[in-house]
C-alpha cells in the first residue's frame, strides 16, 4: 500500500469519527447556551428580587416618616390653637409649613416606590416564568446530550481503535503532517483530484480548484505523497488508478491479438 493510500484510509476513518463527534459537540454547545441563558435570567431575577425588597423597605420607611411628621403637625396645630401671642403663632406656623414640605417629599417618595414595586413585581413574575421555562430547556438539553453520547459511544470507540491501528503503519512525520492539516483544514486536509478533460490533461485540486499538472498526476498515481501547490492539501485520486489498470489491460489485450491476426494472414497466403 502506498503512503497516500495509507494516509487516505486514516483520513477517512478520522473523518467519520469527527463527523460523529461533531454531533456531540453540537449537543454540548446547545447545552452550554441553554445554561448561559438560564444563568442570565436567574441573575436578572435575583437582582429584581433584591431591588424589590429594597424598594418595599424604602416605601415603608417613607410612609413611616410621613406618618411621624403628620403626628408632629397635629401637635403643632393644637399648640397654634392655644397660642397666646402672634409671635408664638407665627413660629408654630413656620415650623408647620416646613414639616408639611418634608411630609410631601416623603409621600412622593413612597408613591414613587409604590409604582416601582408594581412594575418590578410584574417583571419579577415574568422572569420567574422565563426562568422555569429555561430550566426545562436545560434539562432537555442535558437529556439530548446524554442520548447523543450513548448513541455514538460504541461507534466512536470502534473508529478510535481503527484509527490507532492505521496510525501504526504510517511514518510519524507523515502522520503529524496529516493531523496538522486536519486541525487546520478539516475535511479539506486531503482532496481528490477532479478530472476536467483527460484527453487534454486537465485536472484540478478538488479543494481549491487550482490546476494540477501532468507531473503532479504522475506523482500521485505512483503513490508519492503529493500536496497541492496552492492550498497545501494532500492530493489523491482513485479514478486514475482505475484508468491505469484499464490501459494496462487494453495493452495486454492488444498484444494478445497481434499474433492471431498475423497467423490468419499467413494461412490465407498459403491458400
Amino acid at each position: 500500500m502506498t503512503v497516500t493510500a495509507q494516509l487516505l484510509k486514516f483520513f477517512r476513518v478520522d473523518q467519520q469519527l469527527r463527523g460523529l463527534q461533531t454531533r456531540l459537540t453540537a449537543a454540548d454547545r446547545f447545552l452550554v447556551e441553554q445554561e448561559r441563558q438560564h444563568e442570565e435570567i436567574d441573575s436578572k431575577h435575583g437582582k429584581l428580587t433584591t431591588t424589590l425588597r429594597q424598594s418595599k423597605a424604602a416605601q415603608i420607611a417613607a410612609e413611616t416618616e410621613a406618618a411621624a411628621i403628620e403626628t408632629k403637625m397635629a401637635a403643632l396645630r393644637e399648640q397654634m390653637n392655644v397660642s397666646r401671642t402672634n409671635k408664638d403663632y407665627t413660629v408654630y406656623l413656620s415650623e408647620l409649613n416646613a414639616l408639611k414640605v418634608r411630609k410631601d417629599e416623603h409621600e412622593k417618595s413612597a408613591l414613587a416606590h409604590m409604582e416601582q414595586i408594581e412594575s418590578m413585581t410584574t417583571e419579577q413574575a415574568e422572569t420567574e416564568t422565563a426562568k422555569g421555562q429555561r430550566a426545562g430547556m436545560v434539562s432537555k438539553a442535558k437529556s439530548q446530550r446524554t442520548v447523543q453520547e450513548n448513541e455514538i459511544k460504541d461507534r466512536c470507540d470502534e473508529l478510535k481503535g481503527q484509527r490507532a491501528a492505521l496510525a501504526k503503519d504510517i511514518s510519524p512525520s507523515n502522520l503529524k503532517l496529516l493531523e496538522e492539516l486536519i486541525s487546520r483544514r478539516g475535511d479539506d486536509a486531503m482532496s481528490h483530484v477532479e478530472e476536467l478533460d483527460r484527453r487534454n490533461h486537465e485536472w484540478t485540486c478538488g479543494a481549491c480548484n487550482m490546476a494540477v499538472t501532468v507531473q503532479v498526476i504522475n506523482q500521485i498515481t505512483q503513490g508519492t505523497l503529493t500536496r497541492c501547490t496552492n492550498c497545501g492539501c494532500i492530493l489523491f485520486t482513485e479514478d486514475l488508478e482505475d484508468v491505469k489498470s484499464k490501459k494496462a489491460k487494453q495493452a495486454d489485450d492488444l498484444s494478445a491479438e497481434k499474433p492471431k491476426r498475423g497467423g490468419k494472414k499467413t494461412k490465407e497466403a498459403r491458400v
